[in-house]
């Protein structure tokens, strides 16, 4: 797998409202890190790498001449414009376990459509703790072969034994249900020629 690498460079703060141009503030904590460090990330990789891969992603994060491995576990954003104003990234070695959330994308809506049936989403991500690297970034769940009733549970996903899921024990996250039979209602017109 290729290695995701985010720079980040110390960050000193100045005044209280940090802001330089082409970069977002943010701060690394945990594992070989004694306190929260402040630093500052390159917008543009950023971006490019939440675009590529999401916000589950893990990644390395270069700082100097220091690599160290984690994922993001917070992202701040403006509430108007969405735009983003603030990094946590939490760092840690591949053999520990953390607690995270990981989105869920359901597919074979299609599929199921032309057998009149739809999919309706209770939840669209997990609350898992295992170690890191055997978390994926993202499920997949295809509800292509579903039939009327059933329901998408934790035995659907595909999580490795040593991952253990956090939700309560028969969390139901989608159910396949019928297609709705929408009465088509006679226009005014028709009715008058009817009568």
């Amino acid at each position: 797998m290729k290695q995701i690498i985010l720079n980040a460079a110390k960050r000193i703060k100045k005044t209280k409202k940090f802001r330089e141009e082409g970069f977002i503030p943010g701060v690394i904590y945990g594992d070989c890190v004694a306190k929260a460090d402040p630093v500052k990330f390159e917008e543009t990789s950023l971006m490019k790498i939440l675009a590529k891969h999401g916000s589950n992603v893990k990644l390395w994060i270069k700082c100097g001449d220091d690599k160290k491995f984690g994922f993001i576990k917070e992202i701040q954003r403006h509430p108007v414009s969405n735009k983003i104003i603030h990094l946590d990234v939490q760092l840690v070695s591949k053999d520990h376990e953390v607690k995270v959330q990981v989105p869920i994308t359901f597919k074979g809506e299609a599929a199921l459509g032309k057998k009149q049936l739809q999919l309706q989403i209770h939840k669209t991500e997990v609350d898992v703790l295992g170690k890191i690297d055997l978390i994926p970034e993202v499920l997949h769940i295809d509800a292509s072969g579903k039939n009327a009733g059933d329901t998408i549970t934790s035995k659907d996903f595909n999580l490795d034994k040593q991952v253990k899921i956090h939700d309560k024990e028969n969390e139901v996250y989608a159910t396949i249900t019928k297609l709705m039979d929408v009465p088509v209602e006679d226009s005014d017109e028709e009715s008058a020629a009817e009568a």
